[in-house]
């Protein structure tokens, strides 16, 4: 793990996707954070331990999916799948395919495995797989503001985690997509999924994939913006957390009472014609319930006296 002082920066942007305005000022103390996401062999490890069962190798309950054909209830996970046309980039399901045997042993499938991806992100994992390794490994997993915090590595208000030129020198600092996202990935960082979490430079903390590779999981729930700036220096928030869990429902979908996570650090698929969340200030919303083949996540420990 790596120590983080702590202090004051400018959280969100006012130049990108409405979700991650206002800029604002918040203050978070020091804590540790791990260097690298949690690899495949970390997570190994949590499961032989423990036996625990992730949510992708556990058939869904179908009263928390009303309307869903009995057939359509398998284990299984979000696979990235690359299509062979697209007509509308704001329709995800032309490349996730839910896959029956997806999990984070098998992480394209069933015929794939983790055999040469030790040093690989885990991924498919949902939330509550990564809260239960979190605890485990006498850790937690971290806000939002602390992930963004982290994520600068003492670079306030940069474009991205390394300064604000996204290729300095002509040089790839993180795994994404480089292509016409979802149908032509040229490979020119030299991986189509993801990649050993120390293929990248680290940032100015030295932390690793705190951008591009796999999204992370961060503990507050989602709100569909930030709070403004405090109106005086004294009222900045410290140590924020997320908004309330009701109010991070997906109100397209008012069924599904499924509450969701901030995501932090976009992942190997964000391309510069789709998602362009490789940023410390871009955020998604996850339902709890969800994992994917380009999700992940890493972990804190907090200084007990700020605790």
């Amino acid at each position: 793990m790596v120590w983080i002082p702590g202090g004051t920066f400018r959280m969100g942007s006012d130049r990108h996707y409405p979700e991650e305005a206002p800029s604002h000022r918040v203050t978070v103390d020091g804590f540790w954070i791990d260097r690298t996401p949690v690899t495949n062999r970390q997570f190994k490890r949590f499961v032989i331990e423990t036996g625990h069962k992730t949510f992708a190798e556990i058939p869904p309950d179908p009263k928390h999916y009303p309307g869903a054909l009995p057939h359509m209830l398998y284990a299984g996970s979000l696979v990235f799948e690359r299509p062979r046309s697209t007509y509308d980039l704001r329709d995800w399901s032309q490349w996730w395919s839910f896959m029956k045997g997806a999990n984070w042993r098998h992480p394209y499938g069933p015929k794939s495995d983790i055999n040469v991806l030790n040093d690989h992100p885990v991924v498919h994992v949902s939330y509550a797989d990564a809260f239960l390794y979190a605890r485990w490994a006498g850790k937690a997993l971290p806000t939002e503001a602390e992930w963004e915090f982290a994520a600068r590595g003492g670079l306030d208000s940069a474009e991205f985690a390394w300064g604000d030129e996204f290729m300095p020198d002509g040089r790839h600092m993180a795994n994404t997509w480089q292509g016409e996202f979802p149908l032509r990935n040229l490979h020119e960082d030299g991986y189509e999924r993801t990649s050993p979490v120390t293929a990248f430079p680290p940032n100015g903390y030295g932390l690793h994939d705190m951008i591009g590779n796999v999204w992370e999981w961060t503990a507050d729930w989602w709100s569909a913006k930030h709070e403004a700036d405090a109106a005086k220096p004294c009222c900045i928030p410290q140590n924020p957390r997320g908004g309330p869990e009701a109010a991070s429902l997906d109100p397209c979908q008012p069924a599904i009472r499924i509450p969701r996570k901030v995501l932090k650090g976009g992942s190997h698929l964000c391309a510069p014609n789709y998602c362009r969340r490789y940023r410390p200030a871009a955020r998604h919303a996850e339902a709890i319930d969800t994992s994917t083949s380009h999700l992940g996540f890493r972990c804190v420990v907090r200084n007990p006296l700020a605790q």
